[in-house]
């Protein structure tokens, strides 16, 4: 792990120190076996949820931890450098609770939230579908009012934790525009809502992800999250705190590979020296620590101006982007360090490989984020510098 860590204060070296020490003593034992067995451990969540993790970032008076994204995104990086599948889990819980936590009503804050921030009920974000990914607004999953409930009819694409989660924000169209969508807090035991077979995916394979259905799904009204038409601005709103996550977890698991790698460099011999003594694989290690470093130094650039309030959006695109990219690079480059032993799933670096793929897809493809950055450019004359100071 990173021998340097900038924390703000004791308190939040302290939270570090534990989180580091129940990953490296509980999380890190288990987690080859259930990816290899396909095991969603809904007991570590409820573990990170008593120790305050799931509701780090969000006000104390909420029932959160109160704690700058700052630290927020270290937790995160050090849960993702032993286990991809919890970090990605705790990001998305996180991004499921933004609705409530920023636009929900007082009365609906005191009802649910306590216990979503608490780690007793763990969510889902409902966004994406078969034909509308990378364009949320195409969706067609209706919510059709019928005095003060709303039927929920549709299917809900690449949720994580779909069949495992205690809740569902779920964006759902209410009218004939294309913006004309709304956000609903679905129970997992509403009935007509059910999740179809997990996806047999590459990697994180411990995180379940499936389609989720809704049939007459019948909600409160009270459950509807905003006023009606405001459901993408709340979809929308959360993602860039969402792939401030993601950049988190892709920048533990590079750290996690590199780790392995130089372990392994320091140990395996060839012509009578240590391979980590060849210059040739020397370089390639020092490539991927400055990758890390990077991705790293980025991720915490934006959050800083998330906490002081600042616009961090373009900020946000690019550390999601610099993070995944560079995950992808060096556990790829694990895998060559370890040579053939590297392709064999005796080691882990071939797992980091596969974890690594999907994280330059999920919370807006890679393209998206040069679509969102190249955009942000346009309306900044000259690309105005953004940030403390400008």
């Amino acid at each position: 792990m990173p021998a340097r860590r900038i924390l703000p204060t004791e308190e939040a070296r302290d939270l570090l120190a534990l989180v580091r020490q129940v990953a490296t003593q509980e999380l890190l034992p288990r987690s080859a076996q259930a990816e290899a067995t396909e095991t969603f451990p809904r007991d570590i969540f409820r573990t990170l949820g008593a120790m305050g993790v799931l509701g780090l970032p969000y006000p104390e008076e909420l029932g959160g931890g109160g704690q700058p994204y700052e630290v927020y995104l270290q937790v995160l990086e050090e849960i993702g450098s032993v286990w991809s599948s919890v970090g990605v889990g705790v990001s998305v819980h996180a991004l499921s609770c933004f609705g409530l936590a920023t636009f929900g009503t007082d009365e609906q804050k005191q009802r649910w939230l306590p216990d979503m921030l608490g780690g007793e009920l763990l969510g889902a974000y409902c966004l994406s579908e078969a034909h509308a990914g990378s364009d949320p607004a195409a969706m067609r999953t209706t919510a059709r009012r019928e005095g003060d409930e709303y039927v929920l009819n549709g299917a809900k694409a690449w949720t994580t934790h779909g069949g495992e989660a205690d809740f569902y924000k779920v964006m759902a169209r209410t009218g004939d525009g294309r913006n004309d969508i709304s956000c609903f807090l679905v129970p997992a035991d509403a009935p007509g809502l059910r999740a179809d077979h997990p996806e047999k995916k590459m990697g994180l394979t411990g995180s379940t992800t499936a389609t989720m259905v809704l049939t007459d799904v019948r909600v409160p009204v009270e459950r509807r999250l905003g006023a009606e038409g405001e459901g993408l601005r709340i979809a929308l709103a959360g993602l860039d705190s969402g792939r401030l996550g993601i950049a988190a977890v892709a920048t533990g698991l590079a750290q996690g590979a590199l780790d392995q790698a130089v372990a392994y460099a320091q140990e395996r011999e060839t012509f009578g020296q240590r391979i980590i003594d060849h210059q040739g694989l020397a370089f390639v290690l020092a490539d991927m620590e400055a990758a890390v470093q990077t991705a790293r130094a980025m991720t915490l650039h934006a959050a800083r101006l998330k906490d002081a309030g600042l616009d961090f959006s373009r900020e946000a695109s690019i550390a999601k982007m610099t993070a995944t990219d560079s995950a992808m690079k060096v556990t790829t480059d694990a895998v060559q360090v370890f040579g053939g032993a590297g392709y064999t799933r005796d080691f882990p670096v071939e797992r980091y490989m596969r974890e690594a793929k999907v994280m330059q897809i999920f919370e807006g493809t890679n393209q998206i984020q040069r679509m969102v950055i190249s955009r942000s450019l346009d309306r900044s004359p000259g690309g105005a510098i953004t940030g403390p100071g400008a």
